[in-house]
């Protein structure tokens, strides 16, 4: 059994560059859900528009980085207000309906063959990231190594400073909002919305400025998972990326800032450890080959850790560092 191996890429997973999209995903689905009570199935259509976003104004039409950066947060926003303006005012589960078909939609509009010239189709699309990379400062030297046991290379170090610095900056904008006036008539409305209407709140207004705020966070995990990979594919941003996000709010905790972050890193370290494990034992003949074979571990890591949460929730529904009444909703 190689542990040192099985360590290694365990530990690179608690502050990696998936962790930190899931994290940007979870923090925009936290105000949306754990603060607003909105139930937003949709979460992958704004990492999306974000990713293509970028990879079309750049790879397709040979146009500035800047540029894709600001299509991809526009879009967001646009996507927001056409998702909110014909349901925020109905109950909470017609959101839920409106954003799980979007989020389908604007998968299956990515790989529309007809849009292939635009969008690559199934094969999606690539060339875009050189603008981004060309402003790493750490060169291209051998990286940093860290206790011998985990290296990173100067690109990694800068998509990781980078991504990094946006979790910082959205778990600081998000504690701000929350600590507000504005913040605390969101977490009113999550209890009980028709007293915040009766106090003569425009509550529809409330809710579509939360879905816009964690639809644009959530961009910028799109923009994170494009960059570090350098590619977008659009079966990436299938309905299993905003169930995973909603794990990662429940395991961290809902209506906490840094749930998320930490739900995140919980989250794939577990699942990269499992799977790490698992497949050396197999190799190593630990397991018998009628058990499981190095094939089927990646499927086994996720029945053991979703049996893992299936048990958080029975017996701490509030997740970690949450408070059981954040996830006591009315949906109405």
């Amino acid at each position: 059994m190689n542990w040192e191996s099985i360590f290694s890429v365990s530990l690179e997973s608690i502050i990696g560059s998936t962790t930190i999209a899931y994290a940007l995903a979870a923090i925009g689905l936290n105000v949306h859900f754990g603060y607003t009570g909105l139930l937003n199935f949709g979460q992958s259509a704004f990492l999306g528009v974000g990713a293509y976003g970028i990879a079309i104004t750049v790879s397709t039409f040979d146009l500035p980085l800047a540029l894709g950066i600001a299509i991809g947060l526009a879009a967001s926003v646009i996507l927001a207000l056409l998702l909110g303006i014909p349901t925020l005012r109905l109950r909470a589960d017609y959101l839920a309906i409106v954003t799980i078909a979007a989020a389908e939609i604007i998968r299956l509009l990515y790989r529309a063959t007809d849009l292939r010239k635009w969008t690559g189709a199934s094969d999606g699309l690539q060339g875009f990231s050189q603008d981004f990379y060309a402003l790493n400062p750490y060169g291209t030297g051998a990286g940093v190594n860290i206790a011998d046991i985990i290296t990173f290379s100067p690109r990694d170090l800068w998509i990781l400073t980078v991504g990094w610095a946006l979790v910082l900056l959205s778990c600081l904008v998000v504690w701000l909002l929350m600590k507000s006036p504005w913040g605390r008539v969101l977490k009113a409305i999550r209890e009980d919305e028709d007293a915040v209407r009766s106090l003569g709140k425009n509550v529809f207004s409330y809710k579509m400025q939360s879905l816009v705020l964690g639809g644009v966070i959530g961009c910028l995990g799109g923009f994170v998972f494009a960059l570090d990979r350098a590619a977008v594919q659009p079966d990436t941003y299938g309905t299993e990326f905003t169930f995973f996000a909603y794990t990662i709010v429940i395991l961290g905790g809902a209506a906490r800032v840094f749930g998320p972050v930490i739900g995140a890193s919980i989250f794939w370290v577990l699942l990269v450890f499992i799977d790490s494990t698992l497949s050396e034992m197999s190799n190593n003949k630990v397991l018998p080959e009628w058990f499981m074979n190095t094939t089927q571990a990646g499927s086994v890591r996720y029945i053991l850790v979703g049996l893992g949460l299936v048990l958080l929730l029975i017996y701490r529904p509030q997740g970690i560092f949450g408070d059981k009444r954040e996830v006591m909703l009315d949906v109405r």
